[in-house]
């Protein structure tokens, strides 16, 4: 298997999760978000830094229902 087949296959969760990064911080900036444990911005440098298991994370336990 060459590498631009490689990158073919990989590119769907490449792109799956940048849009879970990005879906993420949107949420997290609406301003009626109220969050659990930690402030915002701690929030948003823990879906930055741990990318993929950050996001899913902040949006499993970090948000607190209305």
């Amino acid at each position: 298997m060459d590498s631009t087949t490689l990158v073919l296959l990989a590119l769907p969760l490449i792109v799956l999760d940048v849009v879970l990064i990005v879906y993420s911080l949107y949420d997290l900036t609406r301003p009626e978000r109220v969050v659990r444990w930690l402030p915002k911005p701690v929030w948003a440098v823990v879906i930055l830094l741990v990318s993929t298991f950050g996001a899913i994370i902040y949006l499993l336990l970090g948000r607190e229902e209305a």
